[in-house]
């Protein structure tokens, strides 16, 4: 899958000014890396949020590093301006960029931060390459991504309305390219990163009715940006088929479910004695195990 650059940002430019108030999973998720910060013995001069969207992680940043130069890099113009929006005295720098492209120096920062963006680059390896060559030697990068499993009920549902036929909706065509747990790994080795450790964690909201999870998904700017999505409106019908067969998983409290496959990663830029890793050395584990391990809360 290619990602057209220029429609996602557009997408999620368009979404910008009401997009706070639909992203309880991605603020969730965010609150949860931030937590992660607490394992590290870490007092970055520079940090890039990558990805930084309207600027929701940003207070927690400050609460672990009062000090620190944050630079808040987006592919979307709009989520930058909302990110000013009623609060000009930031202090955070601002950057309109692709994160395969960054316009930074080498060893510019000491940690780069980035939340549930990485899986908007297909295959991640270029965006993870431009987070190291812009990392310190032994700097942190902590980040979250979406794996493969990630709106499973909702594709299985529309791959089972109407035989199957046609493109899945626009809103979730690109979840089956996303990469898993061990995948991501790997791409961490290949983009020179040591010490790799990833885990997954899967989360679950829910919605009155197939409908609402579409609308949800559509109001948080996650259209397809795929060069080779397909064109054209959904029928009346085969909506009709596919609310149906998303009936399957309707649960016990009435409600249905949209899974999502959260990804965590954490590697440190390569130090200039620092021999070349393979896959064997990414450490994987359950992120039950982790949170009881160093007692992060659930």
């Amino acid at each position: 899958m290619t990602i057209d650059k220029r429609r996602l940002a557009q997408n999620f430019s368009r979404a910008a000014t009401h997009y706070r108030q639909h992203a309880a999973l991605q603020q969730a998720v965010c609150e949860r890396l931030l937590e992660r910060l607490d394992l590290f013995r870490l007092q970055p001069a520079r940090i890039l949020d990558l990805g930084c969207g309207t600027g929701f992680a940003w207070k927690g940043l400050r609460r672990h590093y009062p000090r620190a130069d944050i630079i808040g890099l987006d592919l979307a113009q709009g989520m930058l301006r909302e990110s000013r929006r009623g609060r000009w005295w930031r202090r955070e720098r601002l950057i309109c960029a692709d994160a395969e492209r960054l316009p930074l120096a080498s060893g510019a920062v000491d940690l780069v931060f980035s939340s549930l963006m990485l899986q908007w680059c297909a295959p991640p390896d270029r965006a993870l390459a431009e987070s190291q060559r812009v990392l310190k030697p032994g700097g942190l990068l902590l980040a979250t991504s979406l794996g493969p499993d990630t709106l499973k009920e909702l594709r299985a549902a529309w791959a089972a309305s109407a035989g199957g036929a046609g493109s899945p909706p626009d809103e979730t065509a690109a979840a089956a390219q996303f990469v898993d747990l061990h995948d991501f790994g790997d791409a961490l080795i290949r983009a020179g990163f040591t010490a790799p450790v990833v885990d997954v964690e899967h989360i679950t909201l829910t919605y009155p009715d197939a409908p609402a999870v579409l609308r949800d998904l559509h109001d948080l700017g996650t259209g397809d940006a795929s060069v080779e999505r397909q064109r054209g409106l959904i029928g009346p019908g085969r909506m009709r088929s596919f609310a149906r067969a998303y009936e399957r998983w309707r649960r016990p409290d009435g409600t249905l479910p949209a899974t999502y496959e959260v990804v965590y990663a954490h590697a440190f830029g390569p130090g200039p004695d620092t021999r070349p890793q393979d896959g064997s050395t990414v450490a994987a584990f359950p992120f039950s195990a982790l949170r009881g391990r160093r007692g992060i809360p659930s």
